[in-house]
C-alpha cells in the first residue's frame, strides 16, 4: 500500500521572526540543519513513498532547498497564491496524491515521534475518518486538551487549562472518504470545519504511543530543539 504524505509549510511564523526572519519556518536551523530536513529524514524512514509539500509564504526557498526528491522519494511542490487555511492547504495539496488510499499530514513546524503505520491502522480498525496523534505533556495550557475514551477521541477542550494531558500535535491520517468529502471553498479551517464535525459524529480516533513533541514555532521550543537535536 503507498504511503503518501502532505506536509504543511505555508505558515508564516510569525511567532519565531525574533528569532528566524530570513527564511520560512520550517527551514529554521535546527542544530545545522533545516528542521523540514530532519522531519523529511523520518518521513523517509518511516516508509512514506510520495510526500507533497503544501507551501506559501517565501515557497521559492523551499523548493530550492528540497528539490523534488528527497533520499529517493518524490517530492511534489504545491503552492497556495493566497492564504487558504490549513484546510484549504490541505484539500489544495490532496488533488497532487498519486492513490486514493488516504493520507498522512503532519504540520511543519512540529515533531512527534511515533508509528505513521499504526495510526493507520487504528483509523481502518474503527472504520474512522481521521486519526490523530496525540502528545502527552505536563501542562495543557497553551494547548487545549484533547478529550478521549479509550481510543476514540470525545472532544477538545480550549486553551488555558492546567495539568498534564494529551494534546493535537498536528498529525494525522485521514481517510480517503474523508479527503473526498472535504468539499469547503477555501479558506478554511481544517481543525473548526473538518475535525470537530468528524469528531462530533464520533469519526475521530486517536495513538497515544509517542514522544519527544517538539513545536519549533514558539522561540522557548526553538531553543529546545537544538539541545535535543545536537
Amino acid at each position: 500500500m503507498p504511503e503518501e504524505a502532505i506536509v504543511l509549510v505555508g505558515g508564516q511564523g510569525t511567532r519565531l521572526r525574533s528569532v528566524v526572519s530570513d527564511v520560512p519556518k520550517p527551514l529554521a536551523q535546527v542544530a545545522g540543519k533545516p528542521f523540514l530536513c530532519r522531519l523529511l529524514d523520518r518521513l523517509v524512514a518511516d516508509g512514506m513513498t510520495h510526500i507533497v509539500l503544501a507551501s506559501g509564504y517565501m515557497a521559492e526557498k523551499i523548493q530550492a532547498t528540497i528539490g523534488n526528491e528527497w533520499r529517493g522519494v518524490e517530492i511534489t511542490h504545491v503552492i497556495e497564491e493566497y492564504p487558504l487555511g490549513t484546510g484549504g492547504a490541505l484539500r489544495n495539496a490532496a488533488a497532487a496524491l498519486h492513490s486514493d488510499a488516504g493520507v498522512h499530514v503532519f504540520n511543519g513546524d512540529t515533531w512527534l515521534e511515533y508509528s505513521p503505520a499504526a495510526l493507520r491502522e487504528t483509523v481502518i480498525n474503527h472504520g474512522a475518518a481521521i486519526g490523530m496523534a496525540l502528545a502527552r505533556v505536563d501542562d495543557v495550557g497553551r494547548y487545549g486538551a484533547v478529550r478521549l475514551q479509550g481510543e476514540q477521541v470525545t472532544g477538545f477542550e480550549e486553551k488555558g487549562g492546567r495539568g498534564a494531558g494529551y494534546i493535537n500535535a498536528g498529525c494525522y491520517f485521514i481517510s480517503a472518504a474523508a479527503l473526498v468529502a472535504m468539499q469547503i471553498e477555501p479558506p478554511f479551517s481544517f481543525e473548526e470545519k473538518i475535525l470537530r464535525p468528524a469528531c462530533l459524529a464520533g469519526k475521530v480516533v486517536a495513538l497515544t504511543q509517542s514522544r519527544g513533541f517538539i513545536d519549533i514555532g514558539v522561540p522557548e521550543d526553538y531553543q529546545r530543539a537544538q539541545e535535543l537535536f545536537s
